[in-house]
């Protein structure tokens, strides 16, 4: 079963967390000890969500750091599929029937 295809992690961090909270760019990057450069770039979906990012916004939004390395790994992995032809690769392992 395939999967849908999944927001950006920085979508989620922007319209249920920041917009909900009020809180600027400027403000929650203040919050967090990071850069206004460094979130505008995950909330404008041009950068990820690394590990200690997660530990970063769990902290501050109450949630988890599994939570949004979940949201990276599968926005990641959607992406990959859409991009990698797999067609050519040898199968070493078959998969157990």
């Amino acid at each position: 079963m395939r999967m849908h295809n999944p927001c950006h992690p920085g979508e989620i961090l922007r319209e249920d967390y920041l917009k909900p909270l009020g809180l600027s760019i400027s403000e929650a990057a203040r919050g967090l000890g990071i850069t206004r450069k460094t979130l505008s770039a995950i909330v404008n979906e041009r950068a990820g969500i690394s590990s200690s990012m997660a530990f970063r916004l769990a902290r501050a939004f109450g949630t988890t750091p599994e939570f949004w390395t979940q949201l990276q790994s599968h926005y990641d992995l959607w992406q990959a599929r859409e991009e990698v032809d797999v067609s050519t690769i040898h199968v070493f392992c078959p998969s157990p029937a």
